[in-house]
């Protein structure tokens, strides 16, 4: 399975879990009267609002490069991705403190909380096989990298995994904070548990809002290759023979799988045009080769420090 077929099919796991759990914890919300509960209800349903725009990206992102689009389409699916940042804000950050914060203040009752109980119990499990899809991905693809699992996740490209799986854990994580919630109040009698336990599920949704939306708009404004790509590449550049020193060097990523290398190259003086020519060629094969994700290379003859200009010749 490719990198692409295996992002669509961890994020539509997760969109189906989260639209049947979404249902599930409204209904037990209004049945037990539990805020942590409708907290809960309204993460899931901005998750699945999430993972369609994701969706989104992944399909637009995907469309290849035209005359109006020369650079192709990558950094459009870090727009969706960045909507889709702003929908777990406000579809699930902003309800669960008012909520939470409107419980606290004017107190509730509390209801009977079985119901509640077993849908967080079913939730959990749902939740936590798309978690495990989503992790399962990660490990693949930083094996694939030779990079620990979780500085992949922390610098990959590929924010649709890296929201599924953030999105996930915090979801397991407000399963925990709604059950204390419901715990408390059931044991104290008191609506206050549950008032906290929802404006904690609501700043941990702000925490996971603002980390994506930092990434993709890290990505929207342009972020290079990490730096040990930047020094892969600058060895291939000087291996190739005529070459010699690489002024400056500038990359870009433009998709999960696509990124952009654009050089300032000193050759030798006695270089043909010719032996520059096939140069270029040889050295935007072998990034190619020995870094798949880089689809374009723009490479351009510079003189070195300390070169001068020669002298027209006089006709």
């Amino acid at each position: 399975m490719s990198e692409q077929a295996g992002s669509t099919v961890t994020v539509i796991v997760a969109a189906i879990a989260n639209l049947g759990i979404a249902a599930a914890k409204a209904v037990a919300g209004v049945i037990s009267g539990s805020s942590a509960m409708l907290s809960e209800a309204a993460h899931s349903f901005a998750d699945t609002v999430t993972e369609l725009m994701l969706l989104t990206a992944l399909k637009r992102g995907e469309k290849p490069a035209d005359e109006e689009h020369p650079l192709g389409h990558g950094p459009e699916r870090y727009i969706w991705a960045m909507l889709a940042s702003v929908a777990t804000f406000v579809g699930g950050a902003v309800f669960s403190v008012y909520d939470g914060v409107h419980t606290l203040v004017h107190g509730e009752e509390p209801g009977d909380p079985l119901v509640s109980y077993l849908v967080l119990g079913v939730a959990f499990l749902l939740e936590g096989f798309s978690l495990r899809t989503g992790i399962r991905q990660v490990r693949g693809e930083a094996a694939r990298f030779h990079a620990p699992v979780t500085r992949y996740l922390r610098h990959t490209p590929d924010t649709a995994v890296k929201a599924v799986v953030m999105e996930d854990s915090a979801a397991l994580a407000g399963l925990a904070l709604a059950a204390g919630g419901l715990l408390g109040g059931q044991l104290t009698g008191s609506g206050v548990w549950d008032g906290l336990a929802s404006v904690l599920i609501g700043l941990l949704l702000v925490y996971v809002a603002w980390v994506l939306g930092r990434s993709n708009a890290q990505l929207l404004i342009g972020r290079p290759l990490p730096r040990e790509m930047r020094a892969g590449v600058r060895e291939e550049l000087l291996s190739v023979p005529h070459i010699v020193d690489v002024l400056e060097l500038t990359t870009l990523v433009q998709g999960p799988r696509e990124a952009l290398v654009a050089a300032k190259i000193d050759f030798r003086d006695v270089a043909s045009a010719e032996q520059i020519e096939w140069a270029c060629e040889e050295a935007e094969q072998q990034l190619r080769e020995r870094y798949p994700a880089i689809r374009r290379v723009y490479l351009d003859p510079t003189p070195g420090p300390g070169r001068t200009r020669p002298a027209a010749s006089s006709r």
